[in-house]
């Protein structure tokens, strides 16, 4: 049955996929030559600077991160429809480096996952209609689907999370959003350099031709509606020995997301839901099928945002849902707790409240930690953000965090003891 069910995915898939095509059409391109094309394309860059200081009372040394990052890229002007876009970044630490890295091995610190390197973020060929209704890309890129979820990029971190990767999307039908690709190469801030006991693929990791599909269908009233299909297999060695290692396990991830809003009386009523099936896919040596939940209502008063969520990601108490292509930072948690679930899951519950004071950006979000199967409580956190953005290319921001552990989970990792971190960053566009 398990055959059949990922034969009619693939079917689909390529059904989707060749529609898209079909519509593609014929356009002079907008430079008249290759070297026209190259001289006229457009650049773009930012510097990045990001301190990060980790406390762990009792347990690893203090952790103080403070990196810099230079990223530069060029966008080539279309030819005949096609464009070739490439982008360079380089991060470099200050001071005494007293973290783990991944890279450095000082494993006698707290993790902080930003090492040290010169990568290409980036490099892809493209094709886009000159009426925009389909775009194709080729190559090293990024991919940020919905909330990130599930597929992003992890742009909190100096060294982004991109993907080698054949990617299409298609607006050709009314209202719709069509983004199907083959990802085939999982590029993450560890860098290739990661050492034990991340491993030596902790930075890299390949897959076997894995597709994905979301289809986003913007006409109702109420809001957007997206259906979804992620088909992770990747092929990594059986001797590869890293930190999480079953979370890159191969899984197929159905699902289905809601989100609006609507007008009531002067304010704004805000609500999303989602649900969604994990399942073990291709050579996953383990057999299982868990859920995810995601409930989340609110209101705009305008000056300020509220908003109650509540996320469960499933667990049988040897297995759980995973993201492994996730943002991660933005969710369950800024103190990254539990980049990787449980085996017995995990239920999250959080309150957020958000304002804008004179052109700064004020955020605080509290959260309640539980297991989904059995009930456990994990701990709570709260969280702190103030943001200022100047003129659109310059930004300033502070923010912390604190984990506190409860005492049924003590003595078990990795929640079982109290976490603080807090962090200073700045970034200029150009």
């Amino acid at each position: 049955m398990n055959c059949c069910r990922n034969t009619l995915i693939q079917k689909i898939f390529a059904l989707v996929t060749g529609i898209a095509c079909l519509t593609l059409t014929t356009h002079a391109g907008a430079a008249e030559t290759v070297t026209e094309a190259i001289t006229s394309g457009k650049s773009s860059g930012s510097l990045r600077y990001f301190y990060e200081g980790v406390r762990n009372p009792g347990q690893t040394i203090k952790a103080d991160a403070s990196t810099a990052r230079l990223r530069f890229g060029y966008e080539t002007a279309t030819y005949k429809n096609f464009a070739v876009m490439v982008e360079a970044e380089t991060v470099h630490a200050f001071g005494a480096q007293n973290y783990n890295s991944t890279v450095n091995g000082k494993t006698n610190y707290s993790v902080i996952v930003d090492p040290e390197g010169t990568e290409m973020n980036q490099a892809f060929i493209s094709y886009n209609e000159l009426n925009s209704q389909t775009v194709i890309k080729w190559g090293r890129q990024r991919i940020n689907l919905d909330n990130s979820r599930f597929i992003g990029t992890r742009s909190w971190r100096q060294n982004e999370q991109t993907y080698d990767s054949f990617m299409l999307v298609n607006n050709y039908l009314p209202d719709t959003i069509i983004t199907a690709g083959l990802l085939t190469n999982l590029n993450r801030p560890n860098t290739d350099a990661a050492i034990a006991p991340f491993g030596g693929q902790a930075g890299n990791f390949k897959m076997n031709s894995s597709p994905i599909l979301n289809v986003k269908y913007k006409g109702l009233t109420a809001g957007e509606v997206v259906a979804y299909g992620y088909m992770l297999d990747f092929d990594l060695p059986a001797s590869a020995a890293f930190a999480n290692r079953s979370q890159f396990d191969s899984t197929k991830t159905l699902g289905l997301r809601f989100k609006g809003s609507t007008p009531m009386d002067s304010n704004n009523l805000l609500y999303t839901a989602e649900y969604a099936t994990q399942s073990s896919y291709k050579d996953n040596p383990a057999t299982y099928t868990n859920k995810y939940i995601f409930a989340e209502g609110g209101i705009d008063f305008k000056i300020a945002e509220f908003k109650l969520s509540h996320e469960v990601l499933g667990g049988d108490g040897t297995n759980a849902f995973s993201t492994p292509l996730a943002s991660l930072h933005n969710v369950n948690g800024w103190v990254d707790k539990f980049v990787t679930i449980p085996a017995s899951g995990l239920k999250d519950t959080f309150f957020t409240a958000a304002t804008n004071i004179a052109d700064v950006n004020f955020m605080a979000v509290y959260r309640d930690y539980r297991a989904d199967t059995g009930g456990a409580k994990y701990g709570t956190e709260w969280n702190f953000q103030v943001m200022k953005t100047f003129d659109k290319n310059y930004m300033l921001a502070a923010k912390y965090a604190s984990f506190k552990t409860s005492t049924t989970v003590q003595n078990t990792t990795p929640w079982n003891f109290d976490t603080n971190k807090f962090w200073v960053w700045g970034e200029m566009q150009f």
